[in-house]
């Protein structure tokens, strides 16, 4: 079940999200009132012990939404930080491939300028397009590695062989943590919880309603837990959202390597001229 709310979850719009939870508040909230009115004068002065429960209820529901926000951000800041790590670990094999014998620097040097290019290309890409993009991820992790195979055997008494071995393991590593860091969400049962208690304070709060100043004051309250609602659950979405971690450190990492191809590193004839 779990799993079927966070697809559900996922695959809404933001903005009915929104909608959805705004609504649902206002309506609990005036079914609240009516309540209230049943039982007698809805704009009677309310006895203390009401005000410090609603006073309980609403501070519970900020403590509740500013924790889950808490978790969200967490989240964003592990992307955006192996952000910088992935470009650092490519951009370290890239250098250390140049001290390979050829055809094997080409080879390899190609390969995570064409990994980096798909990675771009990837955290740009919406979630209908990106299945393609996973697909070439995967195969060129797989070419890198077959091409550190391939060489070994020429390099494996060079000091170089183990440095470059370990960066090429990072960038592999970076690719499995990189996957794992989007797929680590807030569950959604928690944002279904946090929801149903909205809609239960919103019930509460309406029905300790008095006058029409409160219940617009009361409309503006669930119009800002409803905003902080749906900016958690953007920034929690590592794809689709409009809160996401910059690529910038990729970015620069792919114009670097576009700038520099692998004969810009060959050695410079020395000359004779004293």
């Amino acid at each position: 079940m779990s799993h079927e709310l966070a697809g559900l979850l996922d695959a809404t719009p933001i903005w009915l999200i929104g909608v959805l939870v705004l609504g649902a508040m206002l309506l609990a909230a005036w079914a609240g009132r009516a309540l209230a009115y049943l039982r007698g004068d809805p704009d009677e002065k309310r006895p203390d012990v009401e005000s410090h429960i609603v006073s309980a209820v609403m501070g519970l529901l900020a403590l509740l939404v500013g924790f889950t926000f808490s978790i969200a951000m967490d989240r964003y800041d592990t992307r955006r930080v192996l952000v910088l790590e992935e470009s650092n670990a490519i951009g370290t094999a890239y250098l250390r491939a140049q001290l390979l014998p050829e055809p094997s620097r080409d080879q390899i040097s190609g390969v995570l300028k064409a990994y980096t290019d798909n990675r771009v290309a990837l955290s740009e890409a919406p979630r209908n397009r990106r299945a393609p993009l996973v697909l070439e991820n995967d195969r060129l992790v797989t070419e890198l590695w077959r091409g550190v195979v391939a060489v070994h055997p020429r390099i494996q008494t060079l000091e170089a062989a183990g440095p470059f071995i370990e960066s090429v393991n990072l960038v592999i590593d970076m690719d499995a943590s990189r996957k794992v860091a989007r797929d680590a969400h807030v569950p959604a049962l928690v944002f279904l919880l946090l929801f149903v208690y909205q809609v239960a304070s919103a019930g509460v709060l309406g029905y300790a309603l008095s006058g029409s100043r409160s219940i617009f004051l009361a409309a503006m309250l669930f119009a800002l837990f409803t905003l902080a609602l749906v900016l958690t659950i953007d920034i929690d979405r590592a794809v689709g959202g409009a809160v996401r971690e910059s690529q910038q450190p990729m970015k620069t990492l792919q114009r670097q390597l576009a700038d520099h191809p692998p004969s810009t590193y060959d050695p410079q004839p020395q000359s004779d001229t004293p």
